[in-house]
C-alpha cells in the first residue's frame, strides 16, 4: 500500500485558494485550509476583516491565543493598542484592512490546561500561507500596506527585511505583481496581559522607556497617516 502525502505536507496553500471571488469566498475557503501542520492544533483559520475598499491594509505576523478563539485579527489588548495607536495618527481604524502573515496559531504549551505560548512562525510556513495574503491584495488593491513586524516584512519583502532598518520610512516595492507602498513598524504582540494603566504591549514595556516607545509605533503611524492624505 502507497502512503499518500498530506495536504499540509506540500507547504502551501495554493490549492485552498479559489480562483474568483472576493472576501467572502477567500474567508470561506480559507476554513478548510491544510496548507501547512499549523491548521491540526489550531482552533480555526483567523482570516482577514474590513472591506474590500480599505485605502489601507494592515499585516500583522499571526493570530494569537485571543485571535484563535474568537476567530478574529488583531482582538483584546494588542488590538486596543493597535486601534488607539492607529486613532491618535490619524488613520481610522475602522476603514483600514487588518489580516496576519500566517493565518493560524501556532504555540507551545506544556500541559492541556496551561496556558498557550505564542510561537513565532517558521520562513516555511509563512511562505505557505503566502497564497492567501496574495489574494488579499489582489482583492483590497490598498493604497497603503502597513507592515507590522518582522514576520510580516519578511513575508512581503524577503528574509533579508530588518525591521529596525526602514521603520517609519516609505517603501515602494513590487509585491505579488503589484507596485505598492508600505510602512513598516513595529508589531503589537498577537495577544498579551496588560502590564501597565496605558495598555502598552510587551514589545513596548520591555523599553527602558515605555512612553518613548509607544510614542515611536504612533509616529510610525503618522507617516503612514502622511502618505494616505
Amino acid at each position: 500500500m502507497v502512503a499518500t502525502e498530506a495536504p499540509e505536507d506540500a507547504y502551501t496553500a495554493e490549492p485552498f485558494v479559489p480562483g474568483r471571488g472576493g472576501l467572502t469566498a477567500l474567508r470561506r475557503a480559507a476554513a478548510e485550509c491544510q496548507g501547512c501542520p499549523l491548521h491540526r492544533d489550531a482552533t480555526q483559520t483567523v482570516f482577514g476583516a474590513g472591506s474590500a475598499d480599505a485605502r489601507v491594509m494592515l499585516v500583522g505576523e499571526q493570530p494569537g491565543d485571543q485571535e484563535d478563539r474568537q476567530g478574529k485579527p488583531f482582538v483584546g489588548p494588542a488590538g486596543k493598542l493597535l486601534d488607539r495607536a492607529l486613532a491618535e495618527a490619524g488613520i481610522d481604524p475602522s476603514e483600514a484592512y487588518v489580516t496576519n502573515a500566517v493565518k493560524h496559531f501556532k504555540f507551545t504549551q506544556a500541559e492541556p490546561r496551561k496556558r498557550r505560548i505564542h510561537k513565532a512562525p517558521t520562513l516555511r510556513e509563512t511562505t505557505a500561507c503566502g497564497p492567501w495574503l496574495a489574494a488579499e491584495l489582489a482583492v483590497v488593491e490598498p493604497e497603503l500596506i502597513v507592515v507590522l513586524g518582522a514576520t510580516a516584512g519578511k513575508a512581503l519583502l524577503g528574509s533579508s527585511f530588518r525591521v529596525t532598518q526602514v521603520r517609519g520610512t516609505v517603501l515602494e516595492e513590487e509585491i505579488h505583481g503589484r507596485p505598492e507602498r508600505l510602512v513598516p513598524t513595529v508589531h503589537p504582540p498577537p495577544s498579551s496581559r496588560l502590564r501597565s494603566n496605558r495598555e502598552v504591549p510587551p514589545s513596548v514595556l520591555r523599553s527602558d522607556d515605555r512612553e518613548a516607545a509607544y510614542r515611536g509605533l504612533v509616529s510610525d503611524l503618522e507617516v503612514a497617516a502622511d502618505a494616505l492624505s
